[in-house]
């Protein structure tokens, strides 16, 4: 690997032929040497799932002649993270990026999504991150309308790093460039899913179950990230993955634990 541009880690959930991920190789390869793992098939909504009972593939896509390493891999997002980290690099990557991913990962949705744990899963090395996602779920969105702040994003995390134990939730509005505002570092706001089940049966009689749903967001502070992305700014979350509930050891000291 040359050491004179930074080394950056690829990745995402929707899988190695996603539009979002060439998207995001496109402007990295713009940035540095750039290394690319990626599941070999889609893994949205995995959240922090690794492989530990079944046996892990990678398979080499690049050709000794291309421009950059390239991967695929039969796992999670995170064991995309973790093999390429152990048994690919040589050295640890100055930045790891995952996405771009085909829908909101805002709000409550980073505890479930793919994109944002493998992300997060660099950060636990010790690697600055980011997720980037984009408010389209169309396979085919227009992902030009956001390469310009995704270099700038990326590299103001390069020149400036981030705070130790945090990594960034990066997610776009559905718009064109110019239709965009801006960006906005906020808070994740708070929303959760109601969920429902369309339970139906089998020809055979047996029951099963389609998870649907609808998003509901119980926040109407205007430092969020739901109410940046409805008034058309970029929303910049700081994710950390100490998920100790500091504010409340406090209280739980009240409690007579040992009487």
């Amino acid at each position: 690997m040359k050491k004179n541009k930074p080394l950056i880690l690829i990745t995402n959930d929707d899988g190695i032929s996603a539009p979002g991920l060439r998207a995001l190789i496109a402007v990295m390869q713009e940035i540095g040497e750039i290394v690319v793992v990626a599941p070999d098939k889609p893994q949205s909504a995995m959240g922090h799932a690794i492989t530990i009972n079944s046996t892990l593939y990678l398979n080499k896509i690049s050709k000794d002649t291309d421009p950059f390493l390239e991967y695929s891999c039969s796992g999670t997002p995170v064991d995309c993270v973790k093999l390429a980290v152990n048994e690919i690099l040589e050295r640890k990557p100055d930045l790891c990026v995952s996405g771009v991913n085909h829908g909101s990962n805002s709000s409550i949705n980073v505890i479930y999504s793919g994109t944002m744990s493998a992300a997060m899963e660099a950060g636990i090395e010790g690697i600055p991150a980011i997720g980037f996602s984009l408010l389209d779920y169309d396979w085919n969105a227009n992902f030009d309308a956001i390469k310009t702040f995704i270099r700038k994003i990326a590299l103001q995390v390069l020149e400036n790093g981030l705070p130790e134990g945090v990594l960034l939730n990066v997610n776009f509005p559905k718009l064109q460039e110019e239709n965009i505002k801006g960006i906005r570092v906020c808070r994740q706001a708070k929303a959760i899913w109601v969920e429902k089940f369309d339970k139906r049966k089998t020809p055979q009689g047996r029951d099963y179950y389609w998870l649907a749903g609808e998003f509901v967001n119980q926040d109407h502070g205007e430092d969020t990230d739901e109410w940046a992305l409805k008034n058309g700014y970029i929303s910049v979350v700081p994710v950390q993955f100490d998920l100790t509930a500091h504010h409340a050891i406090q209280q739980l000291n009240t409690f007579t634990w040992n009487e």
